[in-house]
């Protein structure tokens, strides 16, 4: 069988801190590069489902124990992450308790949606503009066909 060549498999996820009624969401600083502010995330291990993965590089990155609540959809621009084409499945979780930085987060911070002011890594900005909408409306991610 011929083995083709595919893009690299990562999820991220958007964690809801429930103890909180603002239901603030978590940002952490990239230990690695590419550095900056990123949504938490990290790259499926072979065998894995990406559910799996969500929860699991949650629990890595910010030691927190999360719920899946949605898919906020997938996003595969592939010019979206600068060390190759990757895909992400974007989660939207919730959580209880205080997250701290670990594995590839140097630090993090916990704050509204609506009051993120600095840039971001790969395209999350647009991930955060489409959640901000989800969480606003329960409208899903748009289909994006351009190239």
């Amino acid at each position: 069988m011929t083995k083709h060549a595919t893009p690299a498999l990562t999820a991220d996820i958007i964690i809801e801190l429930l103890d909180d009624e603002d239901r603030p969401i978590i940002l952490i600083e990239r230990l690695n590069p590419p550095y900056g502010w990123a949504i938490p995330g990290g790259f499926a291990d072979v065998g894995e489902r990406i559910e799996a993965t969500a929860v699991r590089e949650a629990k890595e990155e910010v030691c927190l124990d999360v719920t899946l609540k949605a898919l906020l959809g997938l996003y595969s621009d592939p010019k979206r992450d600068q060390r190759g084409h990757t895909v992400t499945a974007v989660y939207v979780a919730e959580a209880h308790g205080m997250p701290c930085p670990a594995d590839d987060a140097k630090n993090l911070i916990i704050i509204h949606p609506d009051k993120i002011d600095m840039p971001l890594a790969f395209d999350h900005a647009q991930v955060l503009a489409d959640y901000r909408n989800y969480r606003n409306n329960g409208a899903v991610t748009p289909l994006r066909f351009e190239p």
